[in-house]
């Protein structure tokens, strides 16, 4: 049986986190993650792990590697994983989908919801430190700040499925297991 290899895309706390923790918990599916490359890097050397430190390896690694070497890491990694359903949390940049849909069972599933509710999340999980101290004005300023946040608009444009998660936990699942039907 081929894989089923499920792309999330969307802004800061849309539920992409919540999408892949169902996924794995009903389905037995496994996670990638951009971030993963990218905070081991950052604890390898000693620098804190928070949403502009993360930016700033992504940028250098990628200015001196290829715009698609974290697309790379994740294909290779996918190869490595013992499940039939793979999600890749994060997926933020052209480039990346530009390597990633060429790979055998991938689809693009966008995930959205409103900004007030997405800032409430991203305070509630506290993910990266210093997000819960974050104003609204700032959190809306996270998805400009760099190239990776600013291109999610136009990622989300080429998904071929789309998730609403503004209501509650019990409708997003719903979501989730029609998507995998």
């Amino acid at each position: 049986m081929s894989k089923i290899i499920i792309g999330l895309t969307g802004p800061i706390a849309s539920g992409k986190g919540t999408i892949k923790k169902y996924i794995e918990e009903k389905y037995g599916g496994k996670d990638c993650r951009f971030s993963t490359a990218l905070r081991d890097i950052a604890n390898r050397i000693g620098v804190e792990t928070n949403r502009t430190n993360l930016q700033t390896v992504s940028e250098m690694i990628r200015k001196y590697f290829g715009q698609d070497i974290l697309a790379k890491i994740i294909a290779n990694d996918i190869k490595t994983l013992d499940s039939n359903i793979i999600v890749i949390d994060g997926v933020r940049r052209l480039a990346d989908i530009e390597y990633l849909k060429d790979i055998p069972g991938f689809i693009l599933v966008r995930i959205d919801a409103k900004p007030e509710i997405r800032f409430e999340r991203m305070i509630k999980r506290n993910e990266n430190k210093g997000d819960d101290k974050k104003t609204f004005e700032e959190f809306l300023a996270d998805h400009t700040r760099s190239d990776s946040d600013s291109e999610v608009p136009v990622v989300m444009e080429h998904a071929s499925k789309s998730i609403n998660n503004d209501g509650d936990l019990q409708d997003l699942y719903k979501q989730i297991d029609e998507l995998l039907k």
